[in-house]
């Protein structure tokens, strides 16, 4: 569900009670068929021999990876300067393989923040929510455990992941109509980590009480409001939360990777009802494409019948919160986008999910027409999203542009002086358990080298610096991996957290 999570953590994210967490390369569903362009792309356009080029690359880039990284399936979708191109890779299951195509459907996770937004935009639209209006106008019972933030914190600030809160919250309440009440009442005892507000750190427990804003101000459940508002206006046929919805459907199933193969682990699959609207979507390529296509359009779904104004929209992926980074630099989050610099100045707006066995991602690139969504059915398909949605191979050859330039150099005398120590940071599971994690790192060949230790698993990362603050992080083996995270000064300009994939690691020097 979430974007990212650490490399220990993730590797652990096989749940206790309902998750202990040769790839297919036949090509099943080819789609190549004009779309509407966006109206922010300033570009003159793209062949289609040119465009075909490009989606051949693609193509065999996402074959390659699948062979590596041991991804029985995948499917894509691109937007390409009004032209539409789907795909289906390997197949569904290696125990019952059924060719994967644009309409198999996988778990989207964390992108379903980006329907939570939208949602709640909709209502915002309606006069029913304002962004900036406190939490509590909608939920007067509303707590952490802070009684400041919970009196303050606004919904533009769950929206954006300012909250300040413990985030990663991943309490099972049952499958009950009632999960996400009880979920939302039992974070009295989250403690605060920063004001609201004043910093980002990634938010699952955030996008919770949004979705419960939703259901109290509709009067409907979560996932009836989302449907009702967004889904089915969109005509997102192969869009559902719940695994009775998708019987007749053909289903990713999901895969662990032992000993550098796919293998099925059905147990991965299943997800607390309680986290829907951060991470519950069950969705398609070809689905995910159209969601696409709304938001870089006028607002209008398929039948003219119009859902928000291009100004919502557009206001959705700018107005950026705090910036810092999440795998990649951030200029902040918008209404639940990732906002993205690049060198060049276009901004990606940018969003994927990761939940065991089911790997994804999802971005935009408004002024340059383009978007990109990839689904995958493996633990696998981590390395190949890093590939295709961190790294600049996507990025430069389909909309010209690329991350910002990140060079890291060896740190002398006192430098690493700031960042060395421990840190610590904690997490919720699903059966209400308080996990640790403890970093340490410490100078290591000018550049900072360290463990991870989360419940008696550890394993080696570092960071190697590449301007004040910012870092790249290493491999076991010191080699910087491309994706990026940063240190964040207190009020007194000292190093107060090492902000690691989104999350806030509290510095105990």
């Amino acid at each position: 569900m979430d974007e990212t999570l650490s490399s220990a953590t993730s590797a652990q994210w096989s749940r206790r009670g309902f998750l202990r967490a040769t790839a297919a390369a036949g090509c099943t569903t080819v789609g190549l068929t004009p779309a509407v362009a966006s109206a922010e792309s300033p570009r003159s356009g793209v062949s289609g021999g040119e465009a075909s080029a490009l989606f051949g690359a693609l193509d065999d880039r996402i074959e390659e990876g699948m062979k590596a990284y041991a991804i029985p399936g995948a499917a894509v979708g691109v937007l390409l300067d009004g032209q539409e191109y789907i795909k289906g890779y390997g197949v569904t299951n290696v125990d019952n393989p059924v060719p994967v195509d644009g309409d198999t459907v996988f778990r989207v996770g964390s992108t379903t923040k980006t329907f939570t937004g939208t949602t709640l935009m909709r209502l915002v639209e309606q006069g029913k929510v304002e962004l900036d209006a406190p939490v509590r106008r909608y939920l007067p019972g509303f707590s952490v455990a802070d009684p400041a933030a919970s009196a303050q914190v606004t919904v533009r600030q769950l929206l954006n992941h300012s909250a300040g809160w413990l985030g990663d919250d991943y309490q099972d309440f049952g499958p009950g109509d009632d999960a996400l009440a009880d979920f939302v009442a039992s974070m009295a005892r989250l403690p605060q980590l920063t004001s609201p507000g004043e910093v980002f750190a990634y938010n699952n427990a955030a996008l919770c009480v949004a979705g419960r804003i939703i259901e109290v101000v509709t009067g409907r459940t979560y996932e009836a409001a989302v449907r009702g508002l967004v889904i089915d206006p969109l005509g997102l046929d192969h869009s559902r939360f719940f695994s009775d919805e998708i019987v007749g459907f053909t289903i990713a199933a999901s895969h662990n990777v032992v000993d550098g193969s796919p293998v099925l682990e059905p147990s991965l699959w299943p997800q607390p009802r309680s986290l829907a609207p951060t991470g519950g979507l069950i969705s398609s390529a070809r689905d995910q494409l159209r969601w696409a296509r709304f938001h870089l359009g006028n607002g209008t779904a398929p039948d003219g019948t119009r859902l928000l104004s291009r100004t919502s929209l557009v206001q959705m992926r700018s107005q950026p919160g705090p910036g810092g980074t999440l795998v990649v630099e951030l200029d902040g989050m918008g209404v639940t986008w990732m906002l993205r610099p690049t060198a060049q100045g276009p901004r990606i707006v940018q969003h994927g999910g990761t939940w065991p066995g089911q790997i994804s991602g999802f971005l935009m690139v408004p002024r340059r027409g383009f978007a990109l969504t990839l689904l995958t059915n493996s633990e696998g398909g981590k390395q190949l999203r890093d590939e295709l949605f961190t790294d600049d191979w996507a990025l430069s050859r389909f909309a010209g542009v690329t991350n910002l330039p990140a060079t890291s150099t060896a740190m002398s005398g006192q430098e690493p002086a700031p960042y060395e120590g421990r840190y610590m940071a904690q997490r919720i599971d699903d059966e209400g358990a308080v996990e640790d994690t403890v970093i340490e790192l410490h100078r290591h060949d000018g550049r900072l080298r360290g463990t991870q230790t989360t419940q008696g698993q550890t394993g080696e990362l570092g960071v190697a610096l590449y301007r004040r603050d910012f870092g790249l992080d290493l491999d076991p083996e010191g080699k910087p991996i491309g994706t990026r995270s940063d240190f964040v000064r207190g009020p007194d300009g000292k190093v107060a957290w090492w902000r690691n994939h989104g999350r806030l690691h509290r510095h105990q020097e």
